[in-house]
């Protein structure tokens, strides 16, 4: 993969994409078969509807083991490998991580005739961790994965030792706020027109506060590598699907479930507010991002605190991951060695 990056700037390529502005994304494959993540890729098959899938995840053990287990969550625009820095940096200091694909997601199958719930996601989840001989464990989880990870404390509370959300989505009901239903197959149509411009500029906007870094371009062409060849519809639905899910789906009205020790780890910049593109115009600048919500959604949870890490966006992890492991570090009680 870093070869198939690398040649996207030779000098002809260069030129090429002076004069058009937009890089074409290299076709990675559905489920990324040409992306390489930092860590072996196992899978565990599961059923949907009558037929196998398969569910993709890392399984990466510390050289000196603290006995202690960390599940990481991936986004919604995000991987497995987007979570690379914070899995050495947890490692280093003793835990082991686990870090699926959820279905739906990356490496993990599209099924069709899926129907997306986040019941079924933590279900999933659950059978994973017990199947590599983890009962309990912290479950991290960003943006859509801090949906997750709250639904799967709040159906297996004694599972979770710590629970960690870093700048999740769901801790709002946006349709109280106005937003409009957008049905499956509206949602699809929209997600057929996703390519590398697309993906780039809802990030830079609402994920970066306007400031791009060369490195958040491999994320990029990662999600958007999936939309190229024969799978570009599979994928297409997938995300369709899943959107549809995180709209109908919140856990705002659930918050006083979550009853593991929690903690939200916030970007104060991030200008994310779901739905916003369905959302009819005159409402949109009203509708509250995350860093706005999530002082009132912690005072609705029995055990929970607020890290806010000034001047990050959406993705502290991604943005500045030093920082942002050091935060995650001291929530878990642990020092770097």
């Amino acid at each position: 993969m870093k070869i198939r990056l690398t040649m996207l700037l030779l000098p002809g390529a260069l030129t090429m994409v002076a004069a058009t502005s937009v890089p074409q994304a290299p076709d990675l494959g559905p489920q990324l078969e040409r992306f390489t993540y930092p860590w072996p890729v196992q899978t565990m098959e599961v059923d949907i509807v009558g037929a196998p899938a398969q569910m993709a995840f890392m399984d990466v053990a510390p050289q000196r083991p603290n006995g202690r287990t960390v599940v990481l969550l991936h986004g919604k625009n995000f991987c497995g490998a987007t979570w690379g820095s914070s899995v050495r940096a947890l490692t280093e200091v003793g835990y082991r991580v686990i870090v699926p694909d959820q279905i739906g997601f990356c490496k993990s199958s599209k099924p069709r005739n899926a129907q997306y719930s986040f019941e079924m996601l933590a279900t999933f989840t659950k059978r994973l961790l017990e199947s590599r001989g983890i009962t309990r464990a912290t479950i991290v989880g960003h943006s859509m994965g801090g949906m997750l990870a709250m639904r799967y404390a709040i159906m297996y509370p004694a599972s979770v030792e710590k629970l960690v959300l870093v700048n999740p989505l769901g801790l709002k009901d946006r349709s109280e706020e106005g937003v409009p239903y957008a049905d499956v197959d509206m949602l699809w149509a929209n997600e057929k027109k996703t390519s590398y411009a697309s993906i780039k500029a809802y990030q830079l906007e609402n994920y970066y506060h306007g400031v791009w870094k060369p490195s958040y371009d491999r994320w990029v062409w990662m999600q958007a590598g999936m939309y190229q060849g024969a799978g570009r519809d599979t994928v297409a639905l997938a995300q369709a699907k899943t959107s549809e899910m995180i709209k109908t789906q919140p856990v705002a009205h659930e918050l006083y479930r979550i009853t593991p020790p929690t903690t939200l780890i916030i970007g104060t910049l991030d200008k994310t507010a779901f739905g916003r593109a369905q959302a009819p115009t005159n409402l949109r600048k009203f509708l509250e991002p995350i860093p706005m919500v999530a002082p009132r959604a912690v005072k609705q949870m029995p055990n929970a605190n607020l890290v806010m890490l000034d001047g990050l966006g959406h993705s502290p992890q991604v943005e500045d991951p030093a920082r942002f492991e050091k935060a995650l570090l001291a929530v878990l009680g642990t020092r770097p060695r």
